[in-house]
């Protein structure tokens, strides 16, 4: 499984310092860990859907609105020279952390979703022809299917899907196979939102590149728990939301080489991303400012720079280290589980965990566990086509975080275990209530 060369002696997980990681120290970071649900301590296993915020990113996004809040680039206050410096240091904060080479080539979007449209609609509809290949893998988010369906038949060029195997990773001798002069993108999930699979994505990479593809990761599910580099990988484009990584929702980010970006005309116009304005014509400013129309998310934006500045601050070799701590304790623990069976085994694997039960419907299970303030994700995760490539349409996902603990853990699995053996008096208040 992944990060075997930061794994401690059995036992006890140790940082580099011989300590074992404080993540009762972090937890108290979180104000909404100590929130009550149905009388429970909250238990938060849905973290693959969104993660929780630490106070930094809260107090920080407060003291924008309370010391800095104005318009960005286009003031001579000093109110707007406080919120330009604030949206451009995040703007670098976020080009360090995923080692991109400057901060040009970092542009804010809402999240993953817009980040992936924005590339279909300007790089795809400039650089597609009729007969051109697009390969994306079985492991897809819709985010990362819809966008290219839609260009596709825009454009008529191909949809080839790459298939996994029975663990749940991409079959690298079918890629091969699939590639060809036609190929002119390849668009695959860094982490799978529904089995956690690691995607060998550097070696995807290069193989795209041998065939003259470019290539867009999905980052959403990676950023969190690997380190990123975009420039050692050398991916053409990288895409994550900053609600998946401890920041707030509303603001997520597009990596593209600088030079692709100078390549791609803007996705939409408006104020902020113009150099001049005829009613004759319209000069566009250089990326990434040719891609931000109009007033941005700048307090959220603010508040991925904390986000990112908080976790630097434990480290990513940390996380990573105790993140599969936890993600080896739940597969061992959850095996106690009669009838349990896991969908995506793969070897290199982060801390997401797909299952379903024998004899429960998965939105039983959810309730149940909802009842016990436990919060996991059931439904189809926005991903049907890899569900179905196991025979399912739903399953109960849980998702670990550095603030999750194996106690947390070990309380999922007891109330699964009473609720196999039906010795828990779980009464659903709506039998047909679905999370999706």
């Amino acid at each position: 499984m992944i990060i075997n060369e930061f794994l401690p002696v059995p036992g006890i997980l140790k940082n580099s310092c011989g300590k074992p990681f404080p993540v009762h120290a972090v937890r108290r970071d979180f104000p909404i860990l100590s929130e009550k649900v149905n009388g429970k301590d909250l238990i938060w296993l849905d973290n693959a859907a969104t993660t929780q915020k630490p106070a930094a990113v809260i107090n920080r996004i407060s003291q924008y609105y309370l010391h800095e809040n104005s318009n960005i680039h286009r003031g001579a206050h000093t109110l707007a020279a406080r919120a330009t410096d604030a949206y451009e240091e995040a703007r670098s904060k976020v080009c360090k952390f995923i080692h991109a080479s400057s901060p040009r080539e970092i542009v804010f979007v809402r999240g993953t979703t817009e980040a992936i449209n924005l590339v279909a609609n300007t790089y795809g509809k400039q650089t597609l022809q009729p007969e051109d290949e697009i390969l994306v893998s079985c492991l897809e988010h819709h985010a990362n299917i819809v966008p290219w369906q839609m260009i596709s038949e825009e454009t008529d060029a191909k949809l080839r899907v790459i298939p996994i195997d029975d663990h749940g990773q991409i079959q690298l001798d079918e890629y091969e196979k699939m590639l060809n002069p036609k190929t002119k993108l390849v668009c695959v999930a860094h982490v799978s939102n529904v089995l956690g699979t690691i995607t060998p994505i550097a070696q995807m990479t290069k193989m795209a590149h041998a065939h003259g593809a470019k290539i867009l990761v999905d980052g959403a599910q990676a950023v969190s728990h690997l380190a990123v580099d975009v420039t050692d990988c050398d991916y053409d484009f990288y895409v994550f939301s900053g609600h998946k990584l401890y920041g707030p929702t509303g603001i997520g980010v597009l990596y593209a080489k600088e030079n692709l970006l100078k390549e791609m005309p803007p996705y939409q116009g408006g104020g902020n991303m113009i150099q001049d304005v005829t009613f004759e014509s319209t000069q566009y400013k250089v990326a990434p400012d040719r891609f931000e129309a109009g007033t941005g998310n700048i307090a959220d934006a603010v508040g991925l720079g904390a986000a990112i500045d908080y976790v630097e601050s434990i480290g990513m070799e940390h996380i990573c280290r105790y993140e599969h701590s936890l993600l080896e304790h739940s597969m061992e623990a959850l095996h106690k589980i009669q009838g349990l069976t896991f969908l995506g085994t793969a070897e290199d694997k982060t801390s997401v965990i797909s299952f379903i039960i024998d004899g429960l419907s998965n939105d039983k299970i959810g309730n149940a566990l909802s009842k016990e303030g436990i919060a996991v994700r059931t439904g189809h995760h926005c991903a049907q086509p890899v569900l179905r490539r196991f025979g399912m349409e739903t399953s109960v996902r849980p998702s670990l975080a550095f603030y999750n603990t194996k106690e947390e853990i070990d309380e999922m699995v007891r109330v699964l275990i009473r609720l196999k053996k039906g010795q828990h008096n779980f009464y659903l208040q709506n039998p047909h209530f679905m999370v999706y």
